[in-house]
């Protein structure tokens, strides 16, 4: 006769029958464990692929985790003391193969246990970690022996968070809500004001937190930076346009475009990572950009000559990079590659290769207008080189570069000529490092021309409801006289 296989128990150890039951701090930090822990393999996942499905904010402020403060900090602060934690681990040797396969979950209580609040520590995992607690405190003890240092403190020395003010920007989803009424409705509770540069881009004080504001979580305003915010701009759109997003997770600058365009015309939305798709998909669904479609695909497989793409008039290039001029911003240089290999010449020299294939096949679509090609990096490697070596095939395709925001004090590194018409951010003036490059066909109306465009179309439109008023009133004033 078979023997009943126990059934597993799926709830907290904490609500189990007999036990002490929490307080809300207590279970809320144990739920915030749980959310930090997914979000932290992720993270370290990606990291480890080169290929992050997002950034940590942009993970931990999903409408999936339910404690987002708590769980941002555990997911900071475990990262931070990341190497300690793995050495501490490494020396004890105190976990199972059980434990092992949770090991993210195990960072985050160990980082509690030692250096965060073990007064709310409760649940299974946690229980472990404390029943060895000696044991892993004196393989602390033996770490700081080890390197020679008489505190925790001297270890994170290469490893501590930067803390540059920086102003926080929201950018207006013009899709659901006006600038004005944006304005308005933060004005009653923040300090705001709206950039000189990008209209429907606003700006706060420094750790200005929007995450929970109703306006952020129904999708009428996302958390964007001024220098990704440009790109969209740069590009400069027409609405009832066909664009390409050629890397388009996690899709900012995609409902950017789709805003810009009033929600007509198309964009092509590729995407070749499965999960960042996911993302990609969210992000469209909450900015109700209804003319986007997701393609989840790799951008160099879509032909040019392909008739699916024979009306496509711009294309927004944002490859993958090094994410060097981002790091503070995301939080990147918490991360085990960045202390590993932030210097490392032939990952570089790859992301290049690949950010320069994928810039010649934006440039071979026949119909297209435009091409901005964007980084967030401020290597020159990735930016002034990756441009300077298409030169060639873009003026034989007819191509020019275009200055980029004219107005814009800080240009291209001066490597080339006509570097000057290349826009750069910088780490310290601006908080971050952008790079953007605009292409554009010989022939192709500019964005001066089209406004003129757009304002003689305007102009002719008042001339004829001006000739039919006029040619109302004389019709009535003939019907009057001849009754008369």
């Amino acid at each position: 006769m078979a023997r009943k296989k126990p059934q597993g128990n799926t709830k907290p150890a904490v609500n189990k029958p007999n036990q002490k039951r929490l307080s809300n701090a207590e279970r809320s930090a144990y739920f915030a464990r749980r959310e930090a822990a997914k979000v932290l393999r992720t993270v370290l996942q990606g990291d480890a692929r080169r290929r992050a499905v997002g950034s940590i904010k942009s993970l931990v402020y999903s409408p999936s985790v339910r404690n987002k403060k708590a769980t941002y900090a555990l997911v900071c602060q475990t990262l931070k003391y990341l190497p300690i934690i793995k050495d501490v681990f490494d020396i004890a040797n105190v976990l199972s193969s059980k434990w092992k396969r949770q090991e993210e979950l195990m960072y985050i209580i160990l980082y509690d246990i030692l250096f965060g609040q073990e007064a709310l520590l409760a649940g299974d995992a946690e229980k472990i970690l404390l029943q060895r607690k000696d044991v892993l405190q004196a393989a602390l003890a033996k770490l700081l022996v080890r390197k020679k240092v008489k505190h925790v403190s001297d270890l994170m020395t290469s490893y501590k968070i930067s803390d540059l003010p920086k102003p926080r920007y929201a950018r207006v989803n013009t899709l659901k809500m006006d600038v004005e009424s944006a304005l308005l409705e933060f004005k009653k509770q923040y300090e705001v004001s709206q950039d000189a540069m990008v209209p429907d881009l606003l700006i706060f004080p420094p750790r200005t937190d929007l995450h929970d504001h109703p306006l952020v979580k129904s999708g009428s305003v996302f958390l964007q930076g001024k220098a990704s915010s440009m790109v969209a701009v740069a590009l400069g759109p027409k609405p009832g346009w066909e664009v390409i997003d050629a890397c388009a997770a996690p899709g900012n600058k995609t409902v950017h475009l789709a805003a810009l365009m009033k929600g007509k015309g198309k964009i092509i939305a590729c995407e070749l990572n499965k999960e960042r798709v996911k993302r990609l998909k969210d992000t469209v669904k909450l900015a109700g950009a209804t003319n986007v479609k997701v393609k989840h695909d790799d951008f160099l497989n879509m032909s040019s000559e392909d008739p699916a793409y024979s009306k496509v008039q711009a294309i927004l290039l944002d490859p993958s990079c090094s994410g060097s001029g981002t790091v503070v911003d995301r939080l990147d240089h918490l991360l085990p590659s960045y202390t590993a290999d932030s210097s490392d010449v032939n990952r570089l020299e790859k992301l290049a290769a690949f950010q320069k294939k994928a810039l010649e096949h934006a440039l071979s679509f026949p119909t297209v207008e435009r091409i901005v090609y964007s980084t967030c990096s401020i290597n020159q490697v990735e930016n002034e080189d990756v441009i300077n070596s298409v030169l060639p095939l873009a003026s034989s395709y007819g191509f020019e570069l275009t200055t980029v925001f004219p107005q814009w004090p800080r240009r291209g590194h001066p490597v080339f000529d006509g570097s000057q018409h290349l826009l750069r951010t910088d780490l310290i003036e601006d908080k971050e490092g952008f790079f953007i490059a605009l292409f554009v066909r010989k022939g192709a109306s500019t964005p001066a021309k089209h406004s003129r465009d757009v304002e003689n179309t305007l102009r002719a439109i008042q001339r004829r409801k001006k000739r039919r008023t006029n040619s109302f009133f004389l019709f009535k004033t003939f019907g009057l006289f001849l009754q008369s």
